[in-house]
């Protein structure tokens, strides 16, 4: 079973075999963020906006994604997802996000697995 792991900068630590990273420095990365959110005017702990980035993401990748983000920039970052989500199938994914925390991993792997 796929799963999302913790990205870390621990001395000795190395993502594990097969893992593949999904952070903002790949193509896989959640454009929505918590900074966006502040700017925006929404109000909430970190936790909260981060939540609702994620939310954001999953509708972004899904049928009604012109509801949350249009234009030529989205629809080329969201094709370049969708077009090779076939790679996350089967992988764990590997983000900063900490466990138990929302993060946009878990969206993808929802869709690479489902």
């Amino acid at each position: 079973m796929s799963k999302r792991i913790q990205l870390s900068r621990a001395k000795g630590w190395r993502m594990p075999a097969g893992a593949v990273k999904v952070d903002r420095s790949t193509k896989w990365g959640n454009p929505f963020t918590v900074a966006q959110c502040r700017e925006a005017g929404y109000r909430g702990s970190d936790e909260q906006l981060a939540a609702r980035c994620v939310e954001a993401f999953r509708v972004w990748l899904g049928p009604m994604w012109r509801c949350n983000w249009d234009g030529a920039e989205s629809e080329a970052a969201r094709g370049k997802i969708l077009d090779n989500i076939h790679e996350l199938r089967g992988r764990d994914l590997a983000c900063w996000c900490p466990p138990g925390s929302p993060c946009h991993a878990d969206v993808l792997l929802e869709i690479a697995n489902g």
